[in-house]
């Protein structure tokens, strides 16, 4: 049996999860539903994690909800997908603002409808001031996107393009880099998620399939990065 997150010392509670949330449409498929039901239920798996994520004390969870490469899925599946998303949005947002998150969304957003855009900047603004967890949801979104915009913004402000630098002008700027990254659905690879802010991720992947990843595995998760030995490159006897 797993450690309950909240039993942890605020110490060994990373600061900032992100999760590739894989498998939706391998769980539908077999249950011999269409791909869109294994997004529904990745829905209510996404409402597991931020509760999990809530009650540990986890500063950060980034959701991993929609890469720059899905826009190349079958035009149905994006458009159920996109709508499936406003949906979402339109029901969680009550209750994330009761639980003090604050929501934000990082990614090329120029290809999603006018509409969306302004929902999700209502949302943003609405969450604004909330303070005990933020809940980034990555929405057309790509690690070599995200390091390339970086320097071209330091190179359109004049400022000389470092890893210090780079690490101020990223999408998750806001944040410190993930301390934990889950990816389910038995995969092993990081899809172009988050390429610069992983260098020293802590990498846990599971083979539970999203929908069925729940608070019980979040808070395996959670407990397995508490025993990690974190040293940066550094031996032990220098920490």
């Amino acid at each position: 049996m797993s450690l309950n997150p909240p039993e942890l010392p605020p110490q060994a509670v990373p600061k900032h999860v992100a999760v590739i949330m894989d498998g939706n449409g391998r769980w539908a498929q077999q249950r011999q539903r269409p791909r869109v039901s294994g997004h529904r239920a990745g829905v209510r798996a996404v409402r597991a994690a931020v509760r999990a994520c809530h009650k540990a004390g986890v500063g950060t969870l980034t959701l991993f909800a929609f890469s720059q490469e899905n826009w190349q899925r079958p035009a149905l599946e994006v458009r159920l997908l996109m709508e499936l998303f406003a949906r979402a949005l339109k029901r969680e947002l009550a209750s994330l603002h009761k639980n003090n998150v604050r929501l934000r969304f990082i990614g090329a957003h120029d290809l999603f409808s006018a509409s969306l855009r302004e929902q999700m900047a209502q949302a943003e603004a609405a969450t604004a001031g909330n303070t005990h967890m933020d809940l980034v949801i990555a929405v057309g979104y790509g690690g070599q996107w995200d390091v390339a915009e970086a320097a071209r913004r330091l190179q359109r402000e004049g400022r000389e393009i470092t890893a210090e630098a780079i690490d101020t002008a990223v999408c998750t700027a806001f944040a410190p880099a993930p301390d934990l990254m889950i990816r389910t659905g038995g995969e092993k690879r990081i899809s172009n998620f988050m390429l610069w802010q992983l260098a020293y991720t802590e990498l846990y992947f599971s083979d539970t399939l999203w929908p069925d990843f729940g608070e019980d595995e979040m808070s395996a998760a959670i407990a397995w990065f508490a025993n990690r030995n974190r040293r940066f490159g550094r031996v032990p006897e220098a920490q």
